[in-house]
């Protein structure tokens, strides 16, 4: 928890579904299980459903992973609208960042510890970068909390004084370790700013706010927290072919399953747990689905 979002908001915080929780850990799973095979064998027969009597390339089984899971979407999106659930502006703010999030963890799951911190001449190393995301991820949830809990003050300063940021932690501490464990803390911030955050509506949306000494407002800041995540998932890309480092088509396709299952989240994402109970059922299915799909990928 970031101390001064503790501070600034009311909680507690709402943690993401336990459901959802596990159809990440089966992600992970089915990640590790894909990131084992080779370009050359996606062209090997595979039999869909176990049916001896058809097949397909192996390649589609990753494809059919995706799909389980952007079917998933569209009927926890269904049953979300039977319910009448009502979205908060907040909500639907971090569920795009979410998806950005699973993109950018698809871009980095094929890389090796090592790769982080390989020269890239003038440029910052992949560690570096993912410093900064985190850190700044971890800005805009706080900072902008700190943006709302003044609401209705008369001034309204030219930035954050530096003493409310006392503390806070430095990019190079948010980039250390191992790519799992910064994967685990990028996870934690923005849970932690989901779970503090997804209740706003629209009047704390418009509340007075600032970014790099522009005046702009809460809703501004808190959908920065997507785009962020974007433009830097672009510049670890950038990185990687000044490396050289090229990633396989296995690669590519495992990277297309982490955006279908962050579009599946965000159907879900910073909703009351209340909210969610209607697509729980769905969220188990999906996982599993998944995994025994990406279970049957052999060789």
């Amino acid at each position: 928890m970031d101390v001064l979002l503790e501070r600034v908001t009311s909680g507690p915080t709402v943690p993401p579904p336990p459901e959802l929780l596990r159809a990440r850990q089966a992600l992970r799973g089915a990640t590790d299980r894909l990131l084992t095979l080779d370009d050359g064998d996606l062209a090997s027969r595979w039999h869909w459903r176990g049916d001896p009597n058809g097949w397909a390339e192996l390649r589609y089984g990753l494809y059919r992973a995706g799909e389980l899971l952007d079917r998933a979407a569209r009927e926890m999106a269904s049953v979300l609208d039977a319910a009448g659930t009502k979205r908060s502006a907040g909500s639907r703010v971090l569920a795009q960042a979410t998806a950005a999030r699973w993109e950018l963890h698809g871009a980095v799951a094929w890389l090796s510890d090592a790769d982080l911190d390989r020269p890239a001449g003038d440029e910052w190393t992949i560690r570096q970068t993912l410093g900064h995301i985190l850190n700044v991820q971890r800005a805009y949830g706080s900072f902008t909390a700190w943006w709302l809990a003044r609401a209705g003050e008369d001034d309204f300063p030219a930035e954050v004084p530096e003493e409310v940021g006392k503390g806070f932690p430095e990019e190079e501490a948010d980039g250390m370790g191992t790519l799992d464990e910064i994967r685990e803390r990028l996870d934690s911030i923005v849970d932690t700013a989901a779970g503090r955050l997804g209740h706003l509506d629209e009047n704390d949306m418009a509340v007075p706010a600032r970014w790099a000494g522009y005046a702009v407002d809460v809703g501004f800041r808190l959908g920065r927290m997507a785009s962020h995540l974007r433009e830097h998932t672009v510049q670890v890309d950038k990185t990687l072919v000044l490396l050289d480092r090229q990633p396989r088509e296995v690669d590519r396709l495992t990277r297309l399953l982490h955006g279908a299952f962050g579009r599946m989240e965000a159907a879900v994402f910073a909703l009351d747990p209340a909210d969610v109970e209607p697509a729980v059922p769905i969220i188990a299915s999906a996982g599993a689905e998944m995994e025994e799909v990406v279970s049957t990928l052999e060789r």
